[in-house]
């Protein structure tokens, strides 16, 4: 299975210059990170309590109360003060440490109108406690050391009750008891051998192929794999006392890291986008901190300039796009405020876990990483495709528009063999660096964008998960390059149960199923041919009642221009084109307009095909998104030119291919009776 990353053997927007081996944007200065951090932390810090011991940003109440949302603005704003104040070796930054001094000894205070929630009050105190434990290890002759005797007995105090506590999700949450503990040890504190060995166990049972993660045990493979489930074993290692607890483990974690690393960087889009998938998406620039992380790991496959430009590119993403806005602060939203993009549970201190993405401050002046060369993103040097196994993704990026496309046929955030409704920060079956998915109350119970299903006469559309994967890899031989990923699914419509708390997973309900279906999905440079087979209806389903649709990509902005015909759809807005049009079957196209849908601003459009239910038979469509000089090269209003033959020996189907480029392929599909899951 090739999982390296391939350059297509003619560019798959047309383009004759789409190589190129220079940088396109000059990373920062040490010292404009360190004003960017600091300007974050000012704008914070404006909006203390008297004693400083929570800050509470303008804002709505978060779903954990007002209470909550100040111990999260003092934890999270404290990670990047104590990269801060490390970083300088505590010079020149006295009021930076007054500040945060005055608010330890305040939080612990029991007595203070602005204490902290403690861990046995409230669950989320656990989350941030990690966060005060972290730093005070790593500014302990700044912080921790200048703490009187009563304030540091009431820190310990206030840290204990992790101690033998059963109820951490066992999630990412696993490391937010490890470092707590291991800091308890290191001043004389209570701590469990037999919970820092659980919590170490678990974490590695997390681990999936090439380095990759998954949050927990649903096919979660999101953001969390790197701002969290790489980035606190490195820290951690780095605590004092750590070494002890690690037992040899350390070179095993850096290994992972190391290569999940050459997939991570060749998910970012050449203007520093990180993939619009997954939950959290208000840390934003989080997605920043496993490339410092692996600076300070002294990862061998990534040179420290490919690392800091990586991080650069994603952190001046969000700074070209007025992050933080005007009054100095972090909003809920991606470039802009959108508030439905939070978990419900998400207050005003919440997006300051993105100031993990700035971990980089940390580093020193005279650190070699300062100096060392950049080194351009894979999409800005060459078109590619990879495959990574764990998460059932094809990437495939293109130097003429910068874009980076994921299709998904292996993440859900669900269990197996369990129906629940579609995430759409996880089930659809593709994402980028330029669209989102659509997230408004629509979208969870009734899926269009990307999406295969079944719709019924009163237009409710089927949901795909728990799906299973049944392959995903890169072929590359005599009979062309090209990237293959396939899932089946038994196809269900969800009446859905809206009142539940929103943490990212598809919604509950009463599940009935219409049938399996099968979906194969090959991919090259800005193409996708989908195949797709119902392979039976449940009795009593009539499919003359019922149609099969496949929608492609989304497209937002403020006026998207649209056009439908009878087996074609394309919208274009600004510099960004959606196509989709029928190769197999015949089909009926139209295009779906849905305003304030997603955190980009503007309309949102989705061009989709109908195709009439039949049993049995394959339908095909190709699938399109590209930018502006891929659209110039190409020719924006001529018809999505491809073709598919399907032939089958009795066993196996081989689909060749004729792609709008001119090139063709020809590719044998895996049986849709085969699950993969030895090699995830």
């Amino acid at each position: 299975m090739i999982t390296e990353p391939h350059a297509t053997r003619s560019s798959a927007a047309g383009s004759a210059d789409a190589s190129h081996d220079v940088v396109t944007a000059a990373d920062w200065s040490r010292t404009q990170w360190v004003a960017y951090a600091d300007t974050i932390l000012a704008g914070a810090q404006a909006w203390a309590s008297p004693g400083h011991g929570r800050i509470t940003p303008p804002g709505a109440e978060g779903g954990y109360g007002r209470a909550v949302d100040g111990l999260e603005g003092f934890a999270r704003t404290f990670l990047l003060a104590g990269f801060r104040i490390a970083g300088e070796r505590g010079q020149g930054l006295d009021d930076l440490i007054e500040f945060y001094l005055q608010g330890i000894t305040t939080g612990v205070d029991p007595d203070a109108a602005d204490r902290w929630v403690r861990l046995d009050e409230h669950s989320q105190a656990k989350v941030e406690a990690a966060s005060i434990a972290l730093i005070l290890d790593l500014t302990r002759p700044w912080i921790w050391d200048r703490l009187d005797v009563l304030t540091q007995r009431r820190v310990i105090d206030y840290f204990s009750p992790v101690v033998g506590d059963t109820t951490y999700p066992q999630t990412n949450w696993v490391w937010f008891r490890l470092v707590v503990q291991t800091f308890l040890r290191s001043v004389g504190g209570p701590w469990s051998a037999d919970d820092i060995a659980a919590d170490l166990a678990r974490h590695d049972s997390f681990g999936r192929a090439d380095g990759w993660m998954s949050d927990g045990d649903e096919r979660s493979f999101d953001h969390y794999v790197g701002w969290a489930l790489h980035l606190y074993p490195v820290l951690w290692s780095r605590m004092q006392g750590a070494d002890e607890l690690a037992n040899g483990r350390t070179a095993a974690d850096l290994a992972g890291l190391d290569r999940f690393l050459l997939d991570a960087v060749a998910l970012i889009g050449a203007d520093g986008s990180p993939l619009l998938q997954g939950r959290s998406l208000i840390y934003r620039f989080a997605a920043a901190a496993p490339f410092w992380v692996g600076v300070l790991a002294e990862v061998p496959s990534l040179s420290a300039g490919a690392l800091r430009h990586a991080a650069n590119r994603v952190v001046a993403h969000f700074a070209d796009r007025a992050v933080p806005n005007s009054e100095g602060l972090l909003t809920l939203g991606w470039h802009e405020e959108w508030p439905t993009l939070a978990q419900s549970y998400s207050g005003p201190g919440s997006p300051y876990w993105a100031v993990k993405g700035l971990l980089g401050v940390l580093l020193p002046a005279d650190h070699p990483v300062w100096s060392a060369p950049a080194e351009p993103l894979p999409v800005e040097t060459r078109d590619s495709l990879r495959a990574v196994r764990a998460a059932g993704w094809i990437v495939s990026g293109t130097t003429s528009d910068g874009i980076v496309r994921v299709i998904n046929h292996g993440t859900d955030h669900a269990q197996e063999n369990t129906l629940v409704g579609d995430s759409p920060l996880y089930a659809r079956i593709g994402y980028s660096t330029v669209t989102s998915p659509l997230l408004d109350a629509e979208a969870w119970e009734f899926p269009l964008e990307q999406s295969v299903a079944i719709v019924d006469a009163a237009g409710k559309a089927t949901h795909r998960a728990a799906l299973r994967l049944l392959e995903a890899r890169v072929q590359d031989d005599a009979h062309g390059i090209v990237g293959i990923a396939a899932s089946s699914s038994d196809a269900h419509w969800l009446a859905a149960d809206t009142t539940g708390p929103r943490h990212g997973s598809g919604l509950t309900g009463t599940v009935t199923v219409a049938g399996p279906l099968t979906v194969h999905s090959l991919v090259r440079g800005p193409w996708e041919l989908r195949l797709a087979r119902l392979e039976s209806l449940e009795q009593g389903l009539d499919p003359a009642t019922l149609r099969l649709r496949i929608g492609g990509w989304p497209v937002t902005g403020p006026a998207p221009e649209t056009r439908a015909t009878l087996g074609e759809a394309r919208v274009t807005s600004g510099d960004l084109q959606s196509g989709i049009r029928s190769v197999l079957g015949a089909a009926s196209a139209t295009v779906s307009l849905r305003p304030d849908a997603t955190p980009l601003t503007g309309v949102t459009a989705v061009p989709s095909i109908d195709y009439p239910v039949v049993v049995g038979e394959w339908i095909a469509a190709v699938i399109e998104l590209t930018g502006a000089r891929a659209t110039a090269a190409l020719d924006a209003t001529a018809p999505l030119d491809c073709t598919v033959d399907l032939v089958t020996d009795g066993e196996r189907w081989t689909a060749t291919i004729g792609w709008p480029d001119g090139d063709s392929t020809t590719s044998i599909l895996t049986d849709h009776r085969i699950a993969v899951t030895a090699e995830r």
